[in-house]
């Protein structure tokens, strides 16, 4: 069967195997695992290869995402990674079991929210302990976690920290520590339980594994490290699981032999910027189906490793073929890893076909 380019193959059993990997460590740990989804846009098959690897929670910054999720009749808890936006706290309570908030007033909010829908909610209250994204400071929280434990339907069930995403603060005990440090004077203020501390994402896997993770950290929201098999701090493949799990197709739709450097005079590109080439020569190029309306195309790797990404518009990628292992040719498919960021995009361009391949 003829399968359109271009593609995302979604290697589920892979991604399956992978997460093994990742629950079984921080289950070791006593810690439970919300995989998060929002990479590849809470894809079925990514909730079954969860599910079936142990997941304890499903996590997603969408509400678009999580309202799908709950289409699926997935009976694991739902968690809400961005902060709610005032005006959506109804799909929040509706659509999520927890959500991680830092303000007191959206807290009130779903409070409302939660006594008109006649659901409760759980609340995890995000402290900022250096990578200056979401949370309240630390010689706030007390005060906060005090205020929101006010709210009827609201319950918060612990703290959270979030490192190495806006300032690339990467966990160590000393940060972690803290975390644990302000959970206790919270349950000394409130005498709340307060018994849930979720330490951050994929990036706290390395200090887990080296032992290094105080043991009142019982829950991690891990995502590309399952998915693409990373270590995040570095992207270098994390133990034990498979860096192929998905794979970007794109069709080659012209060869030709050109210069290497663009002739004539120069301004900006279409995106504003002035590129900068390596003349090579004369070389074998290929353009393929996809540009940066479909991934970053700065941000992929091709299989063959023969081929060099030059570039691309919005509609084309440009390829260096001279050297590839196999001769390219017109109508050719080209496979590709992609990173992160180029996932995140594929995922979400309504152009590329999305095609699981179990087994």
């Amino acid at each position: 069967m003829y399968i359109r380019t271009p593609r995302l193959e979604i290697y589920t059993d892979r991604i399956e195997t992978n997460a093994r990997v990742v629950i079984n460590l921080c289950q070791a740990h006593g810690a439970q695992v919300a995989c998060v989804t929002k990479v590849m846009s809470a894809h079925p098959a990514l909730l079954r290869a969860f599910e079936n690897a142990g997941a304890d929670m499903i996590a997603d910054s969408r509400i678009l995402n999580l309202q799908s999720i709950a289409n699926t009749g997935l009976t694991l808890p739902a968690l809400l990674l961005r902060s709610p936006a005032p005006s959506r706290v109804a799909d929040v309570v509706r659509c999520a079991d927890y959500s991680l908030n830092s303000s007191v007033g959206t807290i009130e909010l779903l409070s409302r929210a939660a006594q008109l829908l006649e659901r409760n909610h759980k609340v995890i209250v995000m402290v900022d302990v250096g990578d200056l994204r979401e949370g309240v400071w630390p010689d706030r929280v007390v005060s906060v976690v005090q205020e929101a434990a006010k709210f009827p339907r609201i319950e918060i069930v612990g703290l959270g920290a979030n490192l190495a995403c806006y300032g690339g603060v990467i966990p160590t005990t000393e940060n972690m520590q803290m975390l644990v440090t302000i959970r206790d004077a919270c349950r000394k203020a409130t005498g709340l339980a307060l018994d849930l501390i979720s330490g951050g994402n994929s990036a706290n896997l390395p200090l887990l594994a080296s032992g290094g993770m105080p043991k009142e950290i019982n829950h991690f929201r891990i995502g590309e490290a399952i998915i693409l098999g990373r270590n995040v701090l570095d992207r270098s493949p994390w133990p034990g699981t498979r860096q192929d799990t998905i794979r970007v197709v794109a069709e080659v739709i012209e060869v030709e032999r050109k210069p290497s450097t663009p002739i004539g005079t120069r301004g900006q590109d279409a995106f504003g910027s002035r590129a900068e080439f390596v003349d090579r020569g004369i070389r074998k190029r290929a353009l393929c189906n996809i540009g940066r309306q479909d991934v970053m195309v700065d941000r992929i790797t091709p299989e063959d490793k023969g081929i060099i990404v030059l570039g691309g518009s919005s509609d084309h990628l440009v390829l260096d073929v001279e050297a590839a292992e196999q001769d390219v040719k017109l109508g050719d498919e080209i496979g590709f890893f992609p990173s992160y960021g180029s996932l995140l995009a594929a995922t979400t361009s309504p152009y590329m076909q999305k095609v699981v391949i179990k087994n």
